[in-house]
């Protein structure tokens, strides 16, 4: 089988990670031929902007026996393909080259151990980056018992790196993974990874930049609360200063311990973004987030709009006056129309909704919780509605 069909299988077979969206495949043509199909993912950006790139395993064998994990040792039914470091490393360049993609998502199973896996990785972005002379976008994962000079090789190749650690702590982890170890395996390499960026130099990397890093947690496939998996995320964005989050709802995979328990709710995953970015982004505190009695936030309603119910409804806030700080916690304002409101309110007075709405503001979120130069502003009840389309359960690669 060439390498091209190989990646086929691994596209059908793979359950793509929860940071990307809109996942496809595509029949490139070198040479006027067609070639068969690889998989090619669209990523997002920390600003914003959305790449596509070829998202693949280098092999989907593995020898760990993670209870939720279409890819576990001990699931007989399943066609495992190795893919070598130089076979990823040419299609990879291949489809860069044929603007395709911009760049590569490259995880793995684990063969041998975590230290001869990720080897394996790091020859695949070494011959990407020295070799051919490849300057996109590479995202390594990190492997379970990847050391600490492993983890430093792969932020000098990478643009980000990332750690699955799929339980909010240790016991929720060992309902999930039983044979992988939260604090040494998992934590450690994104403790390394923020350790490197603050006291070493990055002048050996590819680019003059550390690699970023991210997470992953499995939702619902161990029973935890919200609670657990939140402050999780606040400590990994505050003391080892994560780009991102990611949150996978559970879904069971025929043929693995946990196949008969629940599909996790994706409204449950929607709102767990939404307070991550709350921890990340607006300045909010775990104490703040509104999780009810059973430690889980409400699910009928963003957790914003539920703060600012609770607190704004009776001290709405002055958005002539305002520091940035206090805009952010207004439903409807984020930090790009906090900062257009800066801007506007220094040449006139904002008084009205439809001001507001020239800022790129949505009235109906905001209105009942601002003045307008010291006074409520009007709006109809029927914009109160908050509705809000029904998030996709997507799918989900486990690295």
């Amino acid at each position: 089988m060439d390498t091209l069909h190989k990646l086929q299988v691994v596209g059908r077979d793979m359950h793509l990670e929860a940071d990307s969206e809109n996942d496809q495949i595509c029949a490139p043509v070198v040479g006027g031929r067609q070639l068969p199909v690889i998989p090619i993912s669209e990523v997002a950006l920390p600003g914003g902007r959305k790449m596509k790139v070829v998202k693949s395993m280098l092999t989907t064998a593995c020898e760990r026996n993670c209870n939720y994990c279409p890819f576990r040792a001990g699931r007989s039914k399943m066609q495992r393909i190795t893919i070598k470091p130089d076979e990823m490393a040419q299609v990879s360049y291949q489809a860069y080259r044929q603007r395709l993609v911009e760049g590569l998502f490259l995880s793995s199973g684990i063969i041998k151990g975590g230290v001869t896996t990720q080897d394996k990785l790091i020859d695949t972005a070494e011959i990407l980056r020295n070799k051919l002379g490849f300057r996109g976008y590479l995202h390594l994962k990190i492997m379970p018992g990847a050391d600490r000079d492993q983890v430093r090789r792969s932020m000098q190749l990478a643009d980000r790196i990332s750690v699955n650690l799929e339980g909010a702590n240790a016991g929720r982890l060992a309902t999930l993974a039983p044979m992988k170890k939260f604090a040494d395996e998992l934590l450690a390499p994104l403790k390394w990874a923020q350790e490197i960026r603050v006291n070493e130099a990055p002048a050996s990397t590819w680019n003059g930049r550390w690699a970023s890093s991210v997470t992953q947690f499995v939702v619902g496939g161990a029973d935890e609360t919200d609670v657990e998996l939140v402050s999780t995320s606040e400590y990994l964005y505050h003391e080892l200063k994560l780009k991102r989050t990611y949150y996978s709802a559970f879904s069971p995979i025929i043929d693995t311990p946990l196949e008969n328990h629940r599909p996790e709710n994706p409204w449950r995953e929607h709102r767990l973004y939404q307070a991550s970015f709350l921890l990340r982004d607006y300045g909010f505190a775990m104490e703040e987030l509104p999780f009810n009695q059973s430690g889980n936030l409400p699910l009928n309603k963003d957790p914003k709009t539920a703060w600012a119910e609770q607190t704004l409804l009776h001290q709405p806030i002055e958005v002539n006056t305002a520091s940035r700080e206090q805009l952010l916690l207004v439903p409807g304002i984020g930090p790009k129309s906090a900062d257009a409101i800066l801007r506007a309110r220094r040449q006139h007075a904002i008084t009205s909704l439809d001001d507001l709405k020239r800022l790129g503001i949505v009235p109906k979120r905001s209105a009942p919780f601002v003045l307008l130069n010291g006074r409520q502003p009007s709006y109809q009840p029927r914009l109160l509605d908050m509705a809000e389309p029904t998030p996709q359960l997507r799918p989900r690669f486990p690295g």
